[in-house]
């Protein structure tokens, strides 16, 4: 084994790689693009015997064809041989379904190793695989493997260093004969105008499969090798197979099915379906108890969060005695606002969101690792169709209503790139909790609650339309044909969520968010901070008051007085400050005070409903209600986005589109209010 080595993770989604990445990189990872992609880029290392092993987590793909970004970079990353063994993951608990990617694997000439992961879930549904049979048939190391025990790690450990040392490749020929028997003379006839080693890392078994597949990327490379005249023949030869994809993939199922004949034996097979799962996988009742369970499941991630909620809201008590010390030694105001109250109060907000971040990463790490998650997809893959997307789209929806946050967070489970970000643009439209909390108060303020009931169905009603509108418009853009297909999925069984692994990335996630937003918080902050900053105490003489009385007669047009267009700018702090920031601006008091406040306790309802009745007309509540509703999420959601996507371009791009949406939409309902009222 030579001073460093790069070892490549590749499986199917659900495999467990991203388990196996982070136990063995712990913090010691760096996330993101792939040159020229927008896909997701994971590397991190790790030290073994005082050997720097360099590990890439490579795109969860179903397979090693060219139909999305994820699998050509996976191949063309394998192809490169940077890496100098590729660990192969598989799910034991279905090694049928699993083991299609080392079928799709086999005949490539780059070093590998298989793990049998999820052992413990095998070894409960009665399930006892030989290893050893598999291993002696395919030629590489072959390990029961549970990745989130470490238990398992001193094997795994040995078994890279006898794999640095022996190099082996897959070696089973049984596939090419498959080939050959399905296709007979057309097989001869294409792999002979192959060149008889292959091109570069792949054999001809695998090219053959891969041009009957029409492969766009492997019909590159054969016809810049073997020339035009050789290609229009082979071309002619393929026209002549019908159904070719299909009869491959039957190959590889095959192929699957012999390597796994006498090294698999299950005992006491049930195939019933469960009581709870005859419930919830139901056309009926399945998206019902779906939404009761994700509800249940927002409430317990709140509790779960609540240490660090409440570790957020104690950090803005040290700002008066900040404060006062630094007044009494001489220190600027202006200063003393940036750290007392801005810096403060940044501190405060991202902390108390990165504890929500930390509830719904492990409470819902915990639905998706028993395997639960995979049934809220199918029994809302019908629904999401007609936005253009499949069932996995309904997580980021769902959690969305608990904060907008975790739903950017959850746009992971989507498999491209095209979907993750239309999905965010789409579930943005989802007010979370705190946008519920504002609406309810004002609109029962000046309209009493059977009007609120009116004006909160209308809410409703417009948040279609415009959900629609949006898929419409960005669907158009970002998802490809092949991103519209239904769902294909095989339900996981049941079993036991691996505790110490969920806790452990959700911590490291609430580390990662945490860094991510704390500069553009701070940021925000520290900018209201200085433009409502004034030398002698009063606000009214602030640049904010002064830039706000400029614009009014601007704003009006959309039914906004500057104090309301102010708290519509605050609210991409975080939508619960909003009603702090208007009792404060409308009686001259301080805005990143009232922001501070109201991120840690809620102001008070009489006081805040006093000071706007007094201040607002009906029609200029309603357009405030409407573009505080419609206005985009906080920027938070923003930092997720953007995170999740590794874009800036598309999720700033979204950002506008709410920002004028929701301006618009106050617009026509302000004018149409003044021909009610």
């Amino acid at each position: 084994m030579s001073e460093s080595m790069t070892i490549a993770l590749l499986g199917q989604p659900n495999s467990g790689k991203s388990t196996l990445f982070n136990a063995l990189t712990g913090s010691r990872q760096h996330v993101g693009n792939w040159p020229g992609k927008t896909v997701e880029k994971c590397t991190g290392s790790f030290k073994l015997a005082d050997k720097k092993i360099k590990v890439v987590d490579l795109p969860g793909t179903y397979s090693l064809a060219a139909n999305s970004d994820e699998e050509i970079v996976t191949r063309d990353y394998i192809a490169s041989k940077e890496a100098e063994l590729v660990c192969i993951l598989a799910d034991a608990s279905q090694l049928e379904r699993s083991l299609f990617m080392l079928a799709d694997y086999n005949g490539i000439r780059v070093p590998a190793v298989l793990l049998l992961n999820m052992m413990d879930v095998a070894d409960q549904q009665g399930k006892h695989i030989a290893a050893d049979r598999i291993e002696s048939k395919l030629g590489i190391p072959v390990l029961p493997f549970v990745a989130s025990d470490q238990k398992s790690y001193a094997r795994f450990y040995d078994m890279l260093n006898r794999a640095a040392t022996d190099r082996d490749m897959v070696s089973d020929k049984t596939l090419a004969s498959l080939y050959e028997e399905e296709f007979g003379e057309s097989y001869q006839k294409i792999t002979g105008l192959l060149p008889e080693n292959g091109i570069s890392v792949y054999e001809r078994s695998w090219l053959f499969a891969k041009l009957i597949e029409h492969d766009p990327v492997a019909e590159e490379i054969v016809r810049d090798v073997i020339g035009a005249s050789a290609y229009e023949e082979m071309d002619r030869l393929r026209e002549e197979i019908e159904n070719g994809s299909s009869r491959t993939g039957n190959c590889k199922f095959r192929w699957i099915d012999l390597l796994l004949a006498s090294a698999v034996t299950r005992e006491k097979p049930d195939v019933r379906k469960s009581g709870f799962d005859r419930i919830a996988l139901s056309r009926r009742g399945g998206q019902w108890v779906a939404a009761g369970i994700i509800l249940a499941s927002l409430i317990i991630s709140i509790l779960v969060g609540l240490p660090f909620m409440a570790l957020g809201g104690m950090i803005p008590l040290i700002g008066a005695p900040i404060t006062e010390g630094m007044a009494r030694i001489g220190i600027h105001p202006l200063l003393i606002s940036l750290i007392g109250e801005a810096l403060i109060t940044a501190t405060a907000f991202t902390v108390m969101m990165c504890g929500y971040i930390f509830g719904t990463t492990l409470v819902f790490g915990v639905l998706e690792d028993i395997g639960y998650m995979s049934r809220v997809s199918y029994v809302f893959d019908r629904t999401m169709q007609r936005l253009g997307l499949h069932g996995k789209a309904i997580m980021p929806f769902l959690v969305s209503f608990g904060c907008n946050i975790a739903g950017g967070n959850g746009s992971r489970v989507l498999d491209t790139w095209g979907q993750r970000m239309t999905t965010i643009a789409m579930s943005w439209f989802v007010p979370c909790g705190s946008t519920w909390a504002v609406v309810g108060l004002v609109s029962t303020v000046f309209f009493g609650i059977p009007g609120a009931a009116v004006i909160i169905a209308a809410l409703f009603a417009v948040s279609l339309l415009h959900l629609r509108l949006t898929a419409r418009i960005y669907g158009r853009k970002l998802l490809s044909g092949s991103d519209r297909t239904g769902l294909i999925m095989e339900l996981p069984p049941y079993h036991r969520p691996h505790w110490r692994a969920l806790i452990k990335t959700s911590l490291f996630r609430m580390g990662e968010a945490f860094k991510r937003a704390i500069a553009i918080v701070t940021l925000l902050s520290v900018l209201l901070c200085i433009l409502s900053y004034s030398r002698n105490g009063d606000a009214a003489n602030s640049i904010l008051f002064r830039f706000g009385n400029a614009i009014e007669p601007v704003t009006l047009f959309f039914g906004l007085r500057w104090q309301t267009f102010i708290a519509w700018i605050a609210s991409w702090m975080g939508k619960e400050g909003s009603l702090g920031v208007l009792s404060s601006v409308f009686s001259g008091g301080s805005v990143m005070n009232a922001i501070s406040n109201s991120a840690v306790a809620k102001a008070n309802s009489a006081s805040v409903g006093a000071t706007l009745t007094a201040a607002l007309t009906k029609p200029e509540a309603l357009a405030f209600i409407f573009a505080f509703y419609f206005n985009m999420p906080c920027v938070m959601s923003l930092s997720a986005a953007v995170h999740e996507t590794h874009s800036l371009k598309w999720p700033f791009r979204i950002t506008l589109y709410y920002i004028c949406v929701s301006l618009l939409l106050a617009c026509i309902v302000y004018h149409l209010a003044l021909l009610i009222f």
